[in-house]
């Protein structure tokens, strides 16, 4: 018997050796491979490490840290690569290669297998991990929605009476008692019941006075908010297998991650039972039905348009917020001129070439690559805004008359698809996923 588990043991070392001979073989010789030079600017060509060194380094202030990279690029784009070859990518600063990205070559980027994997237990087929015709046909039905006159009118009726019955009661309470208030909390509970009013017709009231204090009212906020910073930390995790690894083995923040989705879904399909009861149908109903087998599918998309809809709402506007009125907190001379220039509630965005591409500025782009382009970056590039790009001045667009003045160095609006455009805040636009 002992010796029969020797000779399997034996066995098991003989067949293991070769195998993890030809594995670290393959990694090498794919590591070696993939780094062949393309002529780009590559500040960490490491065919081992890639950038995985200064990347866990500057993890704290990764946004800056990329911002000072790709300052030093000669041509605003830089090409970065990760361990052992695994991705390989580009990011960008420069309005030009963005406007090819998100318009002129649209077709060539798509969000691809790295963004769906990471966002797709928070926002499943939603408008923010979708391609192809769910994309199409959920940005059709938000533009076409979001731009009628008479919901132009509702949103203002609706934001007015969450500014003048929700938020600032709130706030004057505080201030009459001199006491303190988590602001970020409040503008984030201001924006939820602004978007959940506007998209779904029904008003959640957490801004509503004696709100915000239980357990209950704070669950469905600290579920969300884990969600969302789980799914981030997965897009930019030097290693994809790691979190991925953890998800099957349940542990960790994966393990979270399951246990507040379950609060999120239930939140998303209590909405849309609600809509169910009140018996709306309209021409999307049409196509939605078309398009999936049964109800439960339906359903399901339904839940992640859901989510998606108060993801956009929610965060991205209290995120801008919660920065400007910080902005305004540290530089006291600017507090009596209200022009926003605020963090971009979307620093950075992803895409994935489909094909080989060169961009505009020269740069090499094949296909499977990420290709990023950083809002936050693109504020502070001296190449746009010149050497004070750094400071918070809001009257560079002021006249001498202290008039808004609608010119500017650069038009970082046209590239997010939101028409003429101008730098209105401190992260370049701050528009992040408009187009997507």
């Amino acid at each position: 018997m002992e010796a029969t588990t020797t000779v399997s043991s034996s066995f098991h070392v003989i067949v293991l050796i070769p195998i993890s001979i030809l594995f670290i073989y393959h990694l090498l010789r794919r590591c070696y491979s993939t780094a062949k030079p393309t002529g780009n600017y590559c500040p960490f060509a490491d065919p081992l490490l890639g950038n995985l060194i200064p990347y866990l380094r500057n993890q704290r202030r990764f946004l800056d840290w990329a911002a000072d990279l790709l300052s030093r690029s000669p041509t605003g784009t830089i090409e970065l690569r990760g361990p052992l070859g695994i991705f390989r990518g580009v990011a960008t600063v420069r309005p030009l290669v963005v406007d090819h990205l998100l318009r002129s070559n649209f077709s060539n980027y798509v969000k691809g297998d790295r963004t769906r994997a990471a966002l797709s237990d928070l926002l499943g087929h939603g408008i923010f991990s979708a391609d192809g015709h769910l994309w199409s046909l959920q940005r059709k039905t938000a533009s076409r929605e979001f731009t009628t006159r008479s919901l132009k009118s509702f949103v203002s009726d609706v934001v007015r009476f969450q500014l003048r019955d929700r938020l600032l009661p709130r706030l004057s309470v505080a201030s009459d008692e001199g006491g303190t208030v988590d602001l970020q909390d409040l503008l984030r509970r201001f924006a939820f019941d602004n978007i959940c009013t506007i998209a779904f017709g029904t008003d959640p009231a957490s801004l509503r006075p004696g709100s915000g204090v239980g357990a209950e009212d704070h669950s469905f906020f600290d579920a969300f908010d884990a969600a969302v910073e789980i799914s981030s930390a997965r897009m930019f995790a030097p290693l994809q297998l790691v979190w991925k690894l953890k998800r099957f083995l349940n542990v960790g923040s994966e393990r979270k991650l399951r246990n507040v989705m379950k609060t999120i879904d239930e939140y998303a399909m209590n909405i849309i039972e609600l809509k169910e009861q009140q018996g709306t149908k309209k021409e999307d109903d049409n196509q939605l039905g078309r398009m999936f087998e049964g109800p439960q599918q339906k359903r399901k998309f339904l839940r992640d348009i859901v989510i998606s809809f108060i993801l956009a709402g929610k965060d991205t506007t209290s995120a801008g917020l919660t920065w400007f009125f910080w902005l305004l907190a540290v530089h006291p001379r600017s507090e009596q001129r209200i022009y926003e220039e605020v963090y971009p509630p979307v620093p950075i965005d992803s895409r994935v070439a489909v094909a080989d591409d060169v961009l505009p500025d020269g740069t090499c782009v094949k296909a499977g690559w990420f290709a990023d382009y950083c809002p936050y970056a693109m504020a502070r590039d001296e190449g746009l805004w010149g050497t004070d790009c750094r400071d918070f001045k809001p009257e560079r667009w002021l006249d001498e008359k202290g008039e808004f003045v609608p010119g500017v160095q650069c038009r970082t609006e046209d590239v997010h698809g939101e028409g003429d455009g101008l730098r209105a805040d401190e992260g370049g636009r701050g528009g992040g996923d408009k187009e997507v």
